[in-house]
């Protein structure tokens, strides 16, 4: 079973845990909507797209609304914490919230209690607690940003927004050394998936592949789809990918809608998301051998 948490935008939005399902341009989970335009929402609803097409049960999902003021975010923590030992998850997907140091280490203390293995995955703000919390070891899937990789690799930054380079107006060469830095001070999950104008696939500090093609620019524009990329990677471990072969069949898939969407600035992400099916059906056989016929898998 795969879990998902994370806050959404939303003011006094409560704590909803449910099975999400895909309507309209929009996410229902337990019966209240969630947008998908970016954020957690996007996140989920790319999850969706490809358990849907894999034919496994939608993930388990904890959302909470937090729009800057943390309630959101320590009421997820604190579910988790209680609850995570006995859900026990196969895979669990921690997204935006409030980079809470003190409850993110004691969500990996509950974690650790469960009976088997749990595959850690984050992004964004669990990113963050993780990495300040000198928690990111314990994870096994990290997908940051050009910034946030070197928010990864500075020793001291508890926060993006802290860090003492920034990669605005860099060339994307420092990459490499930013990915050394951080597995050097243990700021990095065993595998990340860097997010860019070329996505870079880490394994335990060696860069084991990038991915360029299709070249779609105007992605980098659209709101919400480095949140789909974590939400397709997260599907694919789930459907028993080994963590390379998912984080590159993740971005390509991505890359690949926003080819099939002919994604303009104005795209919206939802419109990313409606190309994944077409995407698999083309594409996922070819690239990692997941493939399926009419009635189910071969």
């Amino acid at each position: 079973m795969m879990l998902v948490a994370g806050t959404v935008p939303i003011r006094d939005f409560p704590l909803t845990i449910g099975r999400a399902v895909l309507e309209g341009e929009g996410l229902v989970v337990d019966g209240r909507r969630i947008p998908c335009a970016q954020g957690t929402g996007a996140m989920i609803s790319a999850a969706l797209a490809a358990v849907d097409y894999l034919e496994l049960d939608a993930p388990q999902v904890v959302v909470a609304g937090d729009i800057g003021q943390g309630k959101g975010s320590r009421e997820i923590y604190e579910y988790l914490i209680q609850k995570v030992s006995d859900i026990s998850p196969q895979v669990m997907v921690l997204h935006y919230c409030l980079p809470i140091m003190a409850l993110m280490r004691r969500l990996c203390e509950s974690i650790q209690r469960c009976a088997d293995k749990v595959l850690m995955i984050a992004d964004a703000g669990s990113m963050y607690a993780a990495k300040a919390a000198g928690l990111a070891s314990h994870f096994d899937i990290f997908t940051p940003d050009a910034t946030e990789m070197a928010f990864l690799a500075d020793r001291d930054a508890t926060h993006p927004a802290y860090i003492a380079r920034h990669l605005f107006d860099a060339d994307m060469g420092q990459i490499p050394g930013l990915i050394a830095d951080a597995y050097e001070h243990n700021n990095a999950a065993r595998l990340l998936l860097v997010k860019g104008a070329t996505d870079h696939v880490v394994d335990s500090g060696d860069i084991v592949a990038s991915v360029e093609k299709p070249n779609v620019p105007a992605l980098e524009a659209v709101g919400g789809t480095g949140d789909t990329i974590t939400g397709l990677v997260s599907a694919f471990v789930h459907a028993g990918l080994e963590l390379r072969e998912a984080a590159i069949v993740a971005a390509r898939s991505n890359r690949m809608a926003g080819k099939f969407a002919e994604a303009t600035p104005a795209t919206r992400v939802r419109q990313i998301i409606g190309q994944y099916q077409a995407v698999f059906k083309e594409y996922l056989c070819q690239w990692s051998g997941v493939c399926y016929a009419e009635g189910g898998q071969q």
